[in-house]
Parts: structure tokens; C-alpha cells; sequence
């Protein structure tokens, strides 16, 4: 359609009239300005924005968000709908929800110490183990043989998780 940032673009989209915007880029930058960018031209307007990264909620709010999605509130509200047997969800287009064993590279090592954030872009949203789920676990715990992790990110971060945790 256009870029977002460019008025013209903004006014085919009926800008003026429209009650609310949603701004879901993957990019957590781009998402605080034009924020701050929509806030100024149409102060009365909802607005809802996506982060990436759980510590750019607040900016986002500052930058005037009404509300904000962060990937892992989401996940964790998923969480309670994700009982069924299968391994992925997709809660939002790019945005899934999957789980599985705790890969044997990481037995022992902490969430802290697993990297996994940093390596995938993915987030350990809940662990299950021994038939208990625990939503945003301790990242000081260490991950067990036989947990399950449960984990959200776009299909690019799980890729990179499946084939970053056989290593």
C-alpha cells in the first residue's frame, strides 16, 4: 500500500476518519515512531503497537500506544489455549506460539545462560515439566531432560531455534 510514515500514503488510507491504527512492524524502532508519528497527527485516535521486545513496551506507551502487544504477554495468554496436541500456534500473522523437549544442549544450563533470546529472537514463554506448567519461569532455574518448552517467535526465530538447538 505505501509507507506509513509518508502522509499522502496515511490519507489514501483514511486517515482522518479512521477511529483506530494498528502499528505491527518487526521492528520495534520503526513501531515507537510512527507511534509518535500517528499520535501527533490525530490525537484522539486508538492506537494499538506491537513489540518485539518486551523492555520497548514502556517506549511505546510514552511514545502514546493506547495499548501495546508484546510477544510475551501474548504468549502467555496463549499459553492456556495451547493444550491440544499440536506443536505449533499461530496467534498473529508471523507469530507463532511452538514447543518442544528441552534439547540436550541445554539440559542443565539456565534460561539465563541458554542464549536462546539472543541466538533465535525466540522467547521461553512457559516451561512444563513433571505435568506442570509454569508461565514466565524463573530464568535462573536450570532446564530439565524431560521439560517442555514452550516458546514464541516468527517462523524465521523458530527456524533459527530448531537448527541453532541441534548443535
Amino acid at each position: 500500500m505505501g509507507d506509513a510514515a509518508d502522509i499522502r500514503t496515511l490519507q489514501r488510507a483514511w486517515i482522518e476518519e479512521a477511529p483506530a491504527a494498528l502499528i505491527t512492524t518487526h521492528d520495534d524502532a520503526t513501531n515507537i515512531y510512527l507511534t509518535k508519528y500517528m499520535r501527533s497527527l490525530r490525537p484522539d485516535m486508538q492506537l494499538l503497537s506491537r513489540a518485539n521486545l518486551d523492555r520497548n513496551v514502556s517506549s511505546l506507551h510514552r511514545a502514546g500506544a493506547d495499548f501495546v502487544m508484546s510477544y510475551a504477554s501474548l504468549g502467555a495468554n496463549a499459553i492456556f489455549h495451547f493444550l491440544g496436541n499440536e506443536e505449533t500456534l499461530m496467534l498473529a500473522e508471523g507469530l507463532n506460539i511452538f514447543r518442544i523437549r528441552t534439547p540436550s544442549s541445554l539440559v542443565g544450563k539456565s534460561l539465563a545462560q541458554s542464549g536462546i533470546r539472543e541466538q533465535t529472537a525466540c522467547s521461553v514463554v512457559a516451561i512444563k515439566m513433571n505435568g506442570k506448567m509454569t508461565i514466565n519461569p524463573d530464568p535462573q532455574i536450570p532446564l530439565q531432560r524431560d521439560a517442555e518448552l514452550i516458546l514464541i517467535g516468527n517462523y524465521e526465530g523458530e527456524r533459527k531455534f530448531l537448527l541453532w538447538s541441534e548443535q
